[in-house]
């Protein structure tokens, strides 16, 4: 079974072909538009997402060696993310169904990030999750496929949200996380020691207070000028001890649902999963505690269709279709 993935969730237009012998192709489309303003602007997304869906449809196919022909299905992500962006693929996934008579399979873009480490490898089930990205914070027991239990979730900000808010406060351009996480490496995560909030609360995450006490500190230096001054001596270890503090609360919480649940495989997923210092502290969580650790190559942590054509050929292998009153949702 030959599946053509569709993903436009957010700010990324991509497509991408996968079958029973692995991933053929994987085109992702980056909207620039969005560096100027800081964060993601909706209505630009969407007109960006129609502008290059079919040339990205296209080279997909083309770079697997596939015509239309050869397909089985077609995976869409029809949520959460942008309303726009997502009716943007959803139309399109439906339009190339009917005129190719070809199935259709809605998928969850945060269940695609989880499976994204199926592109590669096999996890088994059962399996614990933490999936961190931009908009999503999140900790699941997941004991069989599509069976997903969220045991903890942020209550504000979302992970990969604090570290661009932060980043935007101490000057560095959209997205900050990957500028942060670079910056970090040459920092001292002790040079000042943010808060964590709800560290001993159940598995629930909250970072809006990280984002508070990081412009507080700043403040505190003095005027602007003593301001900029501070950061261009010490942007690094600032960066360190952010994402410091932002891991510290990941990694606690995923220990404290590993003690819960007794699991011995745990997965990384979403755009945060690609942070240098997250990736260090889960292989060291993962050592200390005897467990299988799962990360996806990087270019499979932010949103891309691979992962929509994984988990869509999943569902496909166990007949779960959709028919054409698939709706889009913001929220799921």
């Amino acid at each position: 079974m030959t599946i053509l993935g569709i993903e436009s969730s957010c700010d990324e237009t991509s497509a991408a072909v996968y079958n029973a012998s692995g991933l053929l192709s994987n085109v992702v489309s980056t909207q620039a538009i969005h560096k100027k303003y800081g964060g993601v602007v909706p209505e630009f997304a969407s007109r960006a997402h129609e502008q290059a869906i079919w040339p990205t449809v296209e080279q997909a196919l083309s770079e697997a060696g596939m015509k239309k022909s050869d397909l089985q299905g077609v995976a869409v992500a029809n949520g959460p993310g942008l309303m726009g962006a997502l009716l943007v693929g959803l139309s399109f996934a439906k339009g190339f169904a009917l005129s190719n008579k070809l199935p259709i399979i809605g998928v969850n873009h945060m269940q695609a990030h989880v499976y994204a480490n199926f592109i590669e490898k096999k996890p088994e089930f059962p399996f614990l999750c933490l999936t961190v990205s931009g908009g999503h914070t999140q900790i699941e027991y997941i004991p069989e496929p599509f069976n997903h239990q969220i045991l903890g979730k942020t209550r504000d900000d979302a992970a990969g949200e604090a570290f661009d808010k932060i980043g935007k406060i101490f000057g560095l351009p959209y997205p900050a996380g990957p500028v942060m996480d670079k910056l970090s490496a040459n920092g001292d995560p002790r040079f000042h020691r943010f808060p964590r909030a709800l560290m001993n609360e159940g598995f629930d995450f909250s970072f809006s207070g990280l984002k508070t006490s990081a412009l507080y500190h700043l403040e505190s230096v003095g005027n602007k000028d003593e301001q900029k001054a501070y950061l261009e001596k010490n942007l690094s270890h600032l960066c360190a001890s952010v994402s410091d503090a932002i891991t510290d609360a990941l990694i606690r919480k995923t220990k404290m649902a590993i003690d819960e649940t007794g699991v011995k495989t745990l997965l990384l997923a979403g755009g945060v999963s690609a942070n240098s210092m997250l990736r260090a502290k889960s292989e060291k969580l993962a050592k200390e505690n005897g467990l299988k650790l799962y990360v996806p190559r990087i270019s499979f942590c932010t949103d891309n269709a691979a992962m929509i054509a994984v988990t869509g050929y999943m569902k496909a292998k166990r007949g779960l279709f959709d028919d054409m009153s698939l709706k889009a949702y913001a929220r799921m």
